[in-house]
């Protein structure tokens, strides 16, 4: 019965709104040259000598700026984890299958195939890895389990609008950056919410369990930052389900990237984005520790990629939500 309501309460939504109810109910760079990267040649494919041995950063050593941590990039596919993907044939990755025009489903389109801008990248390295942009195996998780599935090697990589932080370099490997965004507030347009300021006071905000939104908050609460009387006790374990949330009124507002609040706002009319982004983040590709060839190689595919593949990505996935220059989402080419 539950059910029913759901989705007698999003009819009228078409596709997208069917897309919604059926993933909820299924759960399921100013700079970015690394340091230690003096001698890199990214038109070369290759690094310079020494360099695959360089280390990604710890937290404590990142400077505020963990977008320029990552090793350089290499063409090579000799090292262990690259030959173990090539003998196995397909790349694991794991995706979002709820976030619209990054990672999802749409019930409209013949077979249901996962599509969205972070697919179109994974396609692309198994293509440069593999040969084929069809070998890859996609994994749907939740935000909060993007890091044990890489470190239990459930998957290979994670591309899965997942943020570069430095508490995150303890965890995992980072690729270059490939998306830039920030967080930002979404809310009902009728709400008297203006943005990530004082007008949160009372309010019950969402964010998805692991996120950074979560972690910025609860930093924020504790700081004064943010009101003494809001409540941000409400998380998730998918972006997705925080809209629903609000949807329903269990919330008055939602707390995330600003790509992604825009792709939410583009599937229910009713609300919007509120103020402008108080951070600035970079999305990247998330790798097991080890698997250093991987990222080096991930890396390469990503000089290209940016100067070849990544606008007509955009233009198709997000020029709709995002606006049509892309200058401000776009990391600098290596």
């Amino acid at each position: 019965m539950a059910v029913r309501r759901l989705r007698a309460s999003l009819r009228g939504w078409g596709g997208v709104g069917a897309m919604v109810v059926a993933c909820v109910l299924a759960l399921a760079f100013a700079l970015s040259l690394p340091l230690a990267r003096a001698s890199r040649d990214g038109s070369t494919g290759t690094g310079g000598p020494g360099l695959a041995e360089a280390t990604q950063a710890k937290a404590d050593d990142c400077g505020g700026h963990p977008e320029r941590m990552s090793l350089p990039p290499s063409g090579a596919d000799t090292g262990p984890t690259v030959q173990d993907i090539k003998r196995r044939g397909y790349l694991s990755v794991g995706v979002d299958q709820n976030s619209y025009r990054w990672g999802y489903r749409d019930p409209n389109t013949r077979g249901s195939d996962l599509e969205g801008f972070d697919i179109d990248l994974a396609h692309e390295i198994a293509r440069q890895i593999l040969g084929s942009p069809d070998a890859v195996r996609f994994h749907a998780i939740p935000t909060n389990q993007r890091i044990p599935a890489i470190q239990s090697k459930q998957v290979d990589m994670v591309v899965r609008t997942m943020t570069i932080t430095c508490d995150r370099l303890d965890e995992v490997r980072f690729s270059d950056p490939y998306f830039v965004t920030g967080q930002q507030v979404l809310a009902p347009k009728t709400s008297g919410i203006t943005g990530y300021d004082k007008s949160l006071a009372g309010k019950r905000i969402c964010s998805a369990s692991g996120s950074t939104a979560g972690t910025r908050l609860t930093e924020d609460k504790k700081s004064g930052r943010l009101p003494a009387s809001t409540d941000i006790s409400t998380t998730v374990p998918n972006q997705l389900d925080c809209l629903v949330k609000l949807q329903l009124g269990e919330v008055d507002a939602v707390v995330t990237d600003g790509a992604l609040a825009a792709s939410q706002a583009a599937q229910d009319p009713t609300v919007e984005l509120k103020g402008k982004p108080f951070t600035t983040e970079y999305y990247g590709v998330a790798m097991n520790k080890e698997a250093k060839d991987l990222v080096q190689r991930v890396n390469q595919v990503l000089v290209g990629y940016l100067a070849n593949g990544w606008q007509a990505s955009y233009t198709k996935w997000l020029s709709a939500t995002l606006g049509p220059d892309a200058a401000a989402s776009r990391p600098p080419s290596s």
